[in-house]
């Protein structure tokens, strides 16, 4: 069965356009060039419908296994510096990919910032730089019902621990955005800053478990 859904999700990659920008084993992130369908809320204000963006999509293959025993502060400090990782290779990309001209966001769709979660999802969205805000299923409250069972399929398929705590009946969805001028300051950067900000991280979770 696992093997089935992998293989279905590699189609709908195809079919919606993802592709892959990076062959490194650490990068997080697929990406998909799309119109937005409905306004969505950056820093600097409300993008409207109609505007190109940058939707990441998880590269499910990359996210590190959790551990037996759930996530732990080792495991949340590997994937925040692979986020960061990637979002700094985004940023390259955007600068020199010619498909990327034009966007004006970056961000997606998640199921991983959820009720039961406390604040830290969201808190480490923030963190990056992204607006977190309830997500609108272009087809409602149905069309949202099935994204949502394929997202728990797709964890069941790569990461079953990480389905422990999530009920199919209790996901929800959220949106994350960022506008391109803000992305490309915080992430287009020369990398001399970024340990400082990977240990202010480190202490925050840290801090968060003790």
């Amino acid at each position: 069965m696992r093997k089935i859904i992998r293989a279905f999700d590699t189609f709908l990659r195809w079919a919606y356009g993802v592709f892959e920008f990076c062959d490194d084993p650490a990068c997080l992130f697929r990406l998909r060039v799309l119109r937005l369908s409905h306004p969505v809320a950056l820093h600097s204000g409300i993008l409207p419908a109609g505007s190109l963006v940058l939707e990441l999509h998880l590269w499910n293959e990359h996210v590190l296994p959790i551990p037996p025993g759930g996530p732990d502060v080792a495991w949340a400090v590997q994937m925040s510096r692979r986020l960061r990782t990637s979002l700094r290779a985004i940023a390259r990309q955007v600068q020199s990919d010619g498909r990327l001209a034009g966007v004006e966001a970056v961000g997606g769709v998640t199921v991983l910032v959820a009720p039961g979660d406390g604040a830290v999802g969201k808190d480490l969205l923030s963190w990056l730089g992204f607006v977190v805000q309830p997500y609108h299923s272009p087809l409602g409250r149905f069309g949202e019902f099935w994204e949502n069972f394929y997202s728990w399929a797709i964890m069941w398929a790569y990461n079953a621990v990480s389905l422990r705590q999530r009920h199919l009946l209790q996901l929800r969805r959220s949106e994350f955005w960022m506008s391109i001028a803000d992305f490309l300051r915080r992430y287009g950067a020369d990398e001399e800053s970024q340990p400082r900000h990977e240990k202010s991280l480190q202490q925050e979770l840290r801090d968060e478990h003790c």
